[in-house]
């Protein structure tokens, strides 16, 4: 069976058949017990409120754990990639950062995910790395008073996103005055960005505060590429790690049907 890690589901990438809101459910209907989500509200960084008690209410009443919650990050399925470090836009970030600590508090999430933000003309990357560590330690702060860790990960594909790497992460975080921060382990994005992800997970496996997979190429399901999930997973918790694994791939066909790995692994119960 390989590692005995617990898995989470993102539904922001699972269970999309269904409503938002109903993919908590749908997520425990199929035997997991926590869940992650980005930002449920990618052009809202302060949502209404019966929006937020509505959310607050699916997760709880489904019966799963909340493990892991982004902060605004824009639009993700368009041309954003995070806010933080965008001196036009680090206002909707340091606005969000209240609202989500509230639901974090509510839910007792332990894992915020910072999306960084892609380089813009209008300010130079140092000014921009600059506002970036503000951001990270104002969030940082607001999470350590709920017990909270903040997240950073390397992201892949063409937008001009400047932390492409494990050490890229690294350097950021040495920056960032605070203890509650740590490395988002994706192993998709690594891969995805040509990573030597054995040597990135020995130097840097005691950073890592939160795991997401999916297979590589393609981002689907594990077995429908060629990355050998299992044997780094293996490795991560060798090293140390047991908090969860978040499932952040894109379902070939249905979610449900997605799942089959994990019937096999018998650690599902579908």
């Amino acid at each position: 069976m390989g590692h005995p890690l617990p898995y989470a589901a993102n539904c922001s990438l699972l269970f999309t058949e269904v409503a938002l809101l109903e993919r908590p459910a749908a997520a425990h209907a199929a035997g997991f017990a926590a869940i992650e989500f980005w930002w449920p509200w990618p052009d809202q960084p302060v949502p209404p409120e019966a929006e937020i008690d509505r959310f607050v209410a699916a997760v709880r009443d489904a019966g799963v754990q909340l493990i892991g919650l982004n902060f605004f990050a824009g639009d993700l399925a368009g041309a954003d990639c995070g806010v933080l470090s965008i001196p036009a836009r680090s206002a909707e970030f340091r606005e969000n950062i209240a609202v989500t600590m509230s639901i974090g508090e509510a839910l007792g999430v332990a894992a915020f995910n910072a999306l960084y933000g892609n380089r813009v003309d209008d300010a130079a990357p140092q000014q921009q790395d600059d506002l970036a560590t503000e951001n990270l330690l104002l969030a940082a702060q607001a999470a350590a008073a709920i017990g909270g860790t903040v997240l950073l990960e390397p992201i892949s594909g063409p937008k001009p996103y400047p932390l492409r790497t494990a050490d890229d992460v690294a350097a950021v975080l040495d920056r960032v005055p605070a203890s509650n921060t740590g490395f988002l382990c994706d192993l998709f994005h690594l891969a995805n960005n040509g990573a030597d992800i054995d040597a990135a997970l020995a130097a840097y496996a005691n950073r890592i505060a939160h795991v997401q997979i999916a297979d590589h190429p393609g981002r689907g399901e594990p077995g429908t590429g060629t990355l050998d999930l299992q044997r780094y997973l293996s490795m991560i918790e060798a090293n140390g790690y047991s908090g969860y694994v978040g499932l952040e791939y894109i379902p070939t066909t249905t979610t449900i049907d997605s799942l089959r790995w994990l019937r096999q692994q018998k650690v599902m119960p579908l």
